[in-house]
């Protein structure tokens, strides 16, 4: 790979969850990025059918990085739920999305113990692209689907530095009005890209790196 490849950056988090419908939902909501702040959606449905939801001006950069049958460009919008009140029960604080025929809620809840794990490691050896090279055998070892580095298409690298995860403990979501169904694991893993997010819904902050 050339010195001169492009590097691109992007931090933040993503949402993965399944329902009892067979839907399952990643959202990226990168708070920062060559593009600024956005948030997106990937969709595979129980067909198997992936759809991507993004802002016009990063769909074409996200849908050349990973494989779609079909493209939403339009606004997406996902918010972070001020936290409970003093008093309320604890730990708990949600992540809504509205994007298109999309409503989402996902209760976020306690901090996992690979969210514990990772949160031992600095974060700037964390979230460096060399360091994918120990933690990929690892993930693929103990994290079912997931991978932290792999190919982006056209010959580019697309590594994953996690920082922290928490569980997800709740979903609330509909497409065009209809239930998709209560929280359950993303599984079979998505096809989007080299790998899936966990099987066990969950919120992990995380920083992708792209070069070339």
């Amino acid at each position: 790979m050339s010195a001169r490849a492009a590097v691109r950056r992007f931090d933040g988090a993503i949402l993965g969850v399944g329902t009892t419908s067979g839907t399952r939902l990643v959202v990226g909501r990168w708070a920062r990025s060559p593009f600024g702040a956005f948030a997106d959606v990937m969709v595979e449905d129980v067909a198997g059918r992936r759809l991507l939801m993004a802002p016009a001006h990063v769909a074409g950069f996200v849908a050349t990085t990973y494989g779609f049958d079909d493209v939403w460009e339009g606004p997406v919008v996902a918010r972070r739920e001020a936290a409970p009140a003093e008093g309320a029960a604890a730990a708990s604080r949600a992540i809504t999305v509205v994007a298109g025929p999309l409503r989402l809620r996902a209760v976020v809840g306690p901090r996992t113990a690979l969210g514990r794990l990772l949160r031992t490691v600095p974060r700037p050896l964390a979230t460096s692209s060399s360091f994918t090279l120990v933690t990929d055998p690892v993930a693929r070892l103990l994290v079912g689907g997931v991978r932290t580095r792999g190919s982006a298409g056209g010959g580019r690298l697309e590594t994953y530095g996690a920082t922290d995860v928490h569980a997800v403990v709740a979903v609330e979501a509909t497409w065009d009005g209809a239930d998709l169904g209560s929280l359950a694991d993303v599984d079979p893993p998505v096809r989007f890209g080299f790998g899936s997010t966990p099987r066990r819904p969950s919120l992990t902050t995380v920083t992708t790196t792209v070069r070339g």
